[in-house]
């Protein structure tokens, strides 16, 4: 079965994280309320979300004699710039620009507090002031060059590929309020997805933020199931891998309605599907 390999120290998988930093994002996020506030902005949701899912992966790879490298992790940014926003130290080449996981866990940015609610023991719940790292921040500017965005990410999976043949595929995830502004990307997607590892085709999954209050359009299996005569709603459905059984049965779980044909892609995504899709994209099977 494809898509099946165990994944351990030997033979990492990879994470790597496409995230549409254009002056758009800057809008507020459609369903997202904060206390006595105005919305946060999609930047700044989505800043928050990943350097969260950054952390909630350096947990699921620690042990008790520190971070094991199950994963290996990558973060690039496209608005004003096409760039990486997390790196290893100066003295440390991957030779692939995608970061093992305990390089990642000793170099945050920084640390902050941040308020979580918890459960309280009694049937209700309470804030609790925590320490999150932070690895990067938010930032909206410029153009949506998603195509050069694509071109990098190929560029890192087809280099990592070639040092673990072996392993479970990485997973690229691409994150976006709006259409490209350098050219097709469904192409440069094309090219993403036909780099492979012994286990499987590079998976890339596509998120579509909204400022609006539309309902979200998750794991669709057909195009049909798209607002009607939304060409970039279909682009992006075409740009998505279907997902394979792993994830599958992890959206299953979330409640989602799957079959073969469903494909790792939300359309017009509100704060709480933003963060179950990329839960569920980075799930791909057990850990030895």
């Amino acid at each position: 079965m494809p898509y099946s390999a165990e994944i351990s120290r030997q033979q990492p998988t990879a994470f790597l994280f496409l995230l549409d930093q254009s002056a758009s994002m800057q809008e507020a996020f459609g369903g997202a309320e904060e206390k006595g506030d105005a919305a946060p902005s999609k930047s700044r949701v989505l800043a928050d979300t990943v350097n969260r899912l950054l952390q909630n992966l350096v947990l699921r790879c620690a042990k008790e004699e520190g971070v094991r490298d199950y994963f290996h992790v990558g973060v690039i940014g496209y608005g004003e710039r096409v760039q990486p926003l997390v790196q290893p130290a100066e003295d440390f080449d991957t030779g692939t620009g995608l970061i093992p996981i305990s390089h990642l866990a000793e170099r945050p940015k920084r640390m902050e507090q941040r308020v979580k609610t918890v459960e309280d023991g009694a049937g209700g719940t309470q804030e609790q002031r925590v320490k999150m790292p932070v690895w990067f921040d938010p930032h909206a500017k410029n153009g949506t060059p998603m195509c050069q965005a694509l071109d990098l990410g190929a560029q890192y999976v087809r280099d990592w590929i070639d040092r673990h043949p072996g392993s479970f595929p990485p997973v690229v995830l691409n994150v976006t309020d709006g259409e490209a502004t350098d050219g097709e990307p469904l192409r440069y997607a094309q090219q993403l997805r036909s780099f492979a590892t012994d286990d499987g085709e590079v998976l890339l999954f596509n998120v579509h933020l909204s400022e609006s209050e539309e309902p979200a359009v998750a794991f669709p299996a057909h195009p049909d199931e798209l607002p009607r005569n939304d060409e970039y709603a279909e682009v992006l459905f075409q740009m998505s891998s279907t997902l394979p059984f792993t994830m599958r049965s992890a959206a299953e779980q979330e409640g989602y309605t799957v079959d073969l044909d469903t494909r790792g892609f939300v359309f017009n995504a509100d704060p709480v599907s933003l963060v179950k899709f990329l839960e569920i994209g980075t799930r791909p099977s057990n850990l030895r």
